[in-house]
Formats: structure tokens, sequence, C-alpha cells
């Protein structure tokens, strides 16, 4: 049975942990995961892909045979890692402090309240003797906050995780997030010709340049679909730099671009529009690709979702279809031909703010949903 004094105080004990990333600072919690899920009798692995940064996956064996009990598993996917704490806080950011029915701190929604929402669940399923058919695996993840590198990415790359289907607990109010944007993380790179300020006409403006691709890019409609869940496709301009001096014509300069995609768009044509805007300005630049997802969208009819949202329903609990318009590691199932979703108990608009909170019986009552979901859908087998 789920306990809601633990899950609050194993809350409150995940939080108080600093895991900032970046840098990256994972371990102690780490720690503290294993531990915790190793006095459960549980198969506990630790794989690490950078140092003190350990990614933690306990399972629970199912009573089909291991071989198929294995195939069939499904996988429950939190990250540990938080943005850094920031300054301004009027509660302790590593305090966990309850207070009008939330619990405060930097992660209690994103993402260390479903952190402790999985843990609480492989607890009470062990203590009340539930036997599944499948696997149940709890795979805790670092680096989600700079792209999983470190984390769900080598899991899945390397067929550490290789469940038939999988649940991302990196959401908020219990909704079933089925659609995801791509998005595109680009510098675009100008270069122009030095030259004395009071002879401009001598040089190449690489800053006044790249204010002419920007509004271009601003300007620029995306020939697209309309998705039912999601909004159209976005570019926001995040950073800028360039120039040396005032007095210098400027020879360079360099901006961030965000590129939110829809998932009946390419990632390529998206990329290749860019170039043509940037081109009609300029043709000495350089498009440096740090990031690339692809979009995701799962049948809203499968039956993992569909058990999800009835036993919702029977809890009386409301979760609707939702479709997200920033990145979860959701997307990075899609390569492996895993079918997922996304959910989770967080609190909307708390995420990566000052005084982040969650809402107690938000947690506890979605906690109460995953299990009883993880009964139901293994019932169906």
């Amino acid at each position: 049975m789920i306990n809601k004094d633990r899950l609050i105080q194993l809350t409150q004990k995940v939080v108080s942990y600093n895991s900032e990333n970046p840098p990256g600072n994972e371990w102690e919690l780490a720690q503290f995961i294993e531990a915790d899920m190793k006095s459960l009798g549980l198969d506990v692995e630790i794989h690490t892909f950078a140092e003190r940064r350990p990614n933690i996956i306990a399972t629970l064996r199912g009573t089909w045979p291991a071989e198929k009990a294995a195939r069939e598993a499904i996988l429950l996917t939190p990250h540990f890692d938080t943005v850094p704490i920031g300054a301004g806080w009027k509660y302790d950011p590593l305090g966990g402090q309850v207070m009008g029915g939330k619990i405060y701190g930097r992660g209690t929604s994103d993402d260390k309240g479903n952190l402790a929402s999985s843990m609480e669940v492989m607890r009470s399923l062990v203590e009340d003797g539930v036997r599944l058919k499948r696997d149940v695996i709890m795979a805790a993840t670092a680096d989600e906050e700079t792209g999983s590198h470190e984390g769900i990415i080598p899991l899945l790359d390397k067929k550490i995780l290789n469940p038939k289907v999988a649940v991302i607990l990196d959401s908020v109010d219990y909704d079933a997030i089925v659609a995801q944007k791509g998005l595109i993380h680009a510098r675009i790179q100008i270069f122009g010709k030095k030259a004395h300020g009071a002879y401009n006409w001598e040089g190449v403006n690489a800053i006044e340049l790249a204010v002419r691709v920007i509004e271009k890019l601003k300007a620029h409609k995306f020939k697209f679909k309309k998705h039912a869940l999601l909004r159209h496709p976005t570019m926001n301009v995040g950073t800028i730099r360039g120039g040396d001096k005032v007095n210098m014509v400027a020879d360079f300069c360099e901006f961030s671009l965000d590129t939110r995609f829809l998932p009946t768009m390419k990632g390529q044509d998206v990329l290749n529009q860019i170039r043509k805007i940037i081109a009609s300005v300029t043709k000495n630049f350089k498009i440096v690709i740090d990031d690339l997802q692809q979009p995701y969208e799962i049948d809203a009819k499968h039956p993992m979702i569909e058990s999800y949202l009835s036993t919702a329903k029977k809890m009386k609990i409301k979760a609707a279809l939702k479709g997200s318009e920033g990145a979860t590691v959701i997307t990075f199932f899609k390569k492996h031909r895993i079918p997922a979703f996304a959910t989770g108990f967080g609190t909307y608009g708390t995420a990566h703010t000052t005084d982040e909170y969650v809402y107690v019986d938000t947690l506890y009552r979605g906690t109460q949903l995953l299990e009883k979901y993880l009964k139901a859908y293994d019932e169906q087998a």
C-alpha cells in the first residue's frame, strides 16, 4: 500500500541531495537510491558513463519465465538531476519544507517528486508481496537536464534497457503525453570583415548581418499541418555574442537558435529552410548543430495508454491526452521502436522556477495511480 507519510519523507530526502546539472552532481543521491532499492531485495545495477554520475536500475522480477518476463518488461524512468538552484528563494531549496499542502524545493516538481513516486511504488509492490507477470524496471537516470548523454541515451543504445514499453515519469498533473515536438539547438555563426569603426564601409559587420538574419528567421512561416495536441512550430534566439570593441567593425557574430517542430515535419527539411534563409542574407556562415531530437507521437489507442487513462478514470482522476511543446526523454525511445508515453505528478508552471513546489495530494494520488496502473496493465497480458 502506498504510504503517504513515507512518500512525503522520501520526497524530502531526495530533495535534500544537491544534484544540480550543470555541473552534474548526481553521485550522492545515486548512492541513496541504490541503497534504498537494494534494501527491498530488488536486482539493482549501476551503469556509469561519466565519472561520479551513475544511473540506477532496479528490477522487480515477474512470474513468467525469466526470458519472457524480461522481454515483456515495463519500464518506469524518472531522472534525478535538477537545473541549478539559483538565487532568490524564500524556502530552503534543499529543505523540502511542507507548507500549505505543498512540498517546496529544487526538483520537487522536476523530477524528484516523480522519482520518489517511482521508488514508493516499487517498495509498496514488494511489501505487499505483489508479483506481476512481467518485470517491472525502475531506471533512475542522470543528465536529463543537459541532454541525457550520460543517462537514458547510452542505456538504450547499449541495450542495457530494452523493455517492451516505457513510462517516462517527467510530467505534471497526471496527464498522458503522447506527442512531442522535435527540437534543433544550433549556433549560427556569421563571418564578416574587420575594419576601423570610423571607416566602417571598408569592413563587413557580422553583427549587422546577424540582425538581418534573425529578423528573417523570426518572420518565417513554416508550412505545416495543424496538430490536435501541439501548437505551431517556433524559433527562439537564446543567446548572441560578437565583436571585439566599440570602434571596430565586428568580423564575427554567433547566436543560438532553438527551433521546435511538429511530428508531421522532418528535422532535415527544417534545417534546410533555416540554411536557405541565412544564405539569402550572407554566404559566409556556418551552422553548428548542438542537439537534434526528432518529434514523437504514439497512437492514443495503444493498450498501455488506454489502460492508464482507464485506471485514472476509475480513480476519478482527470488525466487527459496531451502534447509536449518541450523535450522529455520520450523521443529517445522512438529510435529503438519502444512504445512510450510520459506522465507525472509534478505541478504545472513550477519546474525550473524559484520556490519550486509539488502538491502533496497530487503526488500521493499519482503514486496510487501509478501502482494501480501497473497492476491493470499486467492483467491484460
